[in-house]
């Protein structure tokens, strides 16, 4: 029988010399047991020295896309006079918009509703039809994202012709996010990379590899915002926003 390296043999002996060879052997047997424990454990220790660390990127950005919804309500007694008071309307709007050089704007299906109008009679007061409101609903979006809030501001001039074109909210949007997310993930690595650095040169040591790395969710923020979402934040009420994103990183050391 081998057991790590020695070789036992069963001989007649005196009991006194049995005894020693045998406390020998189990000296030796957990010398080799500690052996492999030893190497193990340093196996161990060895992995689990890595830095984990996180590096932001933040960049400034400016909405190159502004949109604007608005709408306006024509009313008359009938449903066609209703009907035509609206394609007027929509006409003298549409006039409105082409000369402040906006024609990239969509005009929604028209929702129509029916009046009705309280009258007070001898048994009380009782609901009646009074006509027809069709409301019309239109998108209008420019690049030329300071002068659209001017023009939402100018559309009072409508009023002139009986025309209350009623803003309903105006979304800025940065059309080049998705690049600038890419771009902004390699800067949010390289900065945890030199973060990584930094730490491992204080306790003297260096960086080895890049184990794993994960990127963060990105927040799309109104300029100078730091707010936080798990989901990401992607603002659209501002014209200035601030794009941030971090990279979580974790290297083995030398």
């Amino acid at each position: 029988m081998r057991i790590c390296g020695f070789t036992l043999f069963f001989m007649t002996t005196s009991r006194p010399h049995l005894f020693g060879l045998l406390a020998g052997l189990a000296l030796a047997a957990g010398l080799c047991f500690a052996s492999v424990t030893f190497t193990r454990a340093w196996t161990r220790i060895s992995e689990d020295q890595v830095i984990n660390v996180t590096g932001s990127a933040r960049k400034d950005v400016r909405s190159d896309l502004a949109i604007w919804r608005a709408g306006f309500s024509s009313e008359a007694a009938t449903l066609p006079e209703a009907h035509a008071r609206s394609q007027a309307d929509l006409a003298r709007v549409t006039t409105f918009l082409q000369a402040a050089n906006q024609h990239d704007f969509i005009v929604k299906p028209v929702q129509v509703s029916e009046l009705y109008e309280r009258i007070k009679t001898d048994q009380g007061e009782i609901s009646r039809h009074a006509g027809y409101r069709i409301r019309q609903n239109l998108e209008i979006r420019s690049a030329e994202v300071d002068a659209l809030p001017k023009l939402a501001s100018d559309a009072v001039r409508l009023l002139e012709n009986g025309i209350t074109l009623a803003s309903e909210g105006m979304d800025f949007i940065y059309t080049k996010a998705g690049e600038a997310k890419i771009e902004m993930m390699g800067e949010a690595a390289k900065d945890a990379r030199v973060r990584a650095e930094q730490i491992a040169a204080q306790g003297g040591r260096a960086l080895k590899e890049l184990r794993n790395a994960r990127m963060g969710v990105v927040q799309i923020n109104p300029l100078y915002s730091t707010a936080t979402s798990w989901e990401g934040n992607n603002d659209t009420s501002s014209l200035e926003k601030t794009i941030t994103t971090t990279v979580t990183a974790t290297f083995s050391l030398r």
